[in-house]
């Protein structure tokens, strides 16, 4: 905000400075996250520094030369991150734009101009279909979870046999591989499990305490608290008992947690970082030698498409990880040829009857 009664020696830094507090409260007041807000704010100021201009002196070409300017070089942005930008300053105008807030009529009185739209319909990227997402990433089949997982149990005595550091966390990263994949979870809410989340499932009393974990800090929409859902292990994987089991009678114990809540604890007695899980990832793919554009996520969609290949119905499918639409859930399957040829032969018997068997 502009401190009235202030006359500033240069006064547009002063007012572009003001339109990002005020951007930023606005943000706030809709209870938007820091690590929402932070970032469009990066956005709108590595605009400002690249045009050279403020944002009362933006045009639009000004905005498609910013977006051009990304797109090229050795790493380009993709669509996506292309519209999200567009979206972001579009937000930033249409807030500088709103006569409740004057900035029009201080642009006006101070600088002779009044900002406008950058991004329309002409110059945007269209969302013209549902998912967008880089197509290289995809469900791994079950061998390659299988060598996902065989690389990953094989790095502690690697690491062991060359006197290195780290054989603990390399058994501890085996095992959140392992519950990634067995419950479906994202690397965030993996993250943030604690003891207390592991729970009984009465339908599966052989399961244990492993039966279903508790995830308290779920995907949440912009504005919103984190999404609560139970996420139930399924008899198919039932494998991970085993895992956890090992993981917390003989692994944690040695990291000396003292009364630490977190599942998964670091050698310094801290919880073990979303960014830590992902590099845990890669480690054991290089070490499998799959395919680099293979991530973390992948195993969620593994998750889903697998579940649907044992016939799980599409609805607990969807609740289980948490989407609100089962159009989200589709999107992350990707069945078998096989398991698509049993489908249809299932429904041509179905249909059929008797005259299936027929030969002609």
């Amino acid at each position: 905000m502009l401190a009235r009664n202030v006359i500033h020696l240069d006064p547009a830094p002063a007012v572009f400075d003001a339109m990002l507090e005020g951007w930023a409260r606005q943000q706030s007041a809709r209870f938007l996250k820091e690590k929402t807000v932070r970032p469009r704010l990066r956005l709108i100021k590595r605009l400002e520094e690249f045009t050279g201009l403020y944002p009362w002196q933006w045009t639009p070409a000004d905005g498609e030369a910013f977006i051009a300017h990304l797109r090229s070089g050795s790493d380009p942005i993709q669509m996506s991150t292309a519209r999200t930008y567009e979206v972001t300053v579009s937000l930033f105008l249409e807030y500088l734009l709103d006569a409740r807030y004057e900035w029009i009529d201080t642009c006006l009185e101070r600088f002779g101009e009044v900002p406008q739209e950058v991004f329309h319909e002409g110059n945007s990227v269209l969302h013209t279909v549902e998912y967008e997402a880089d197509p290289r990433r995809r469900p791994l089949t079950y061998d390659e979870v299988q060598a996902l997982f065989d690389a990953a149990d094989a790095r502690p005595s690697r690491i062991r046999g060359q006197g290195r550091k780290g054989t603990l966390a390399a058994l501890r990263d085996a095992a959140v591989l392992k519950t990634v994949y067995a419950y479906g979870t994202r690397r965030t809410e993996s993250s943030k499990v604690d003891l207390a989340d592991l729970r009984r499932n009465r339908k599966m009393p052989q399961f244990g305490k492993y039966g279903s974990v508790m995830v308290r800090f779920g995907k949440s929409s912009k504005g919103a608290p984190p999404k609560q859902r139970t996420a139930l292990l399924i008899p198919e994987m039932d494998w991970v008992t085993d895992s956890l089991d090992h993981y917390l009678t003989e692994v944690r114990p040695q990291f000396s947690p003292g009364r630490h809540p977190a599942l998964w604890v670091t050698e310094r007695v801290g919880r073990l970082s979303p960014r830590s899980i992902n590099e845990a990832f890669v480690a054991a793919r290089r070490d499998a030698d799959l395919d680099e554009d293979l991530d973390l996520h992948c195993l969620r969609h593994s998750w889903i498409t697998h579940a649907t290949e044992f016939g799980y119905p599409a609805r607990f499918v969807q609740e289980n990880v948490g989407h609100s639409h089962a159009s989200t859930t589709a999107i992350y399957m990707g069945v078998s040829n096989e398991y698509r040829n049993t489908m249809l032969e299932a429904s041509l018997k179905n249909r059929l009857g008797d005259y299936w068997d027929v030969t002609p």
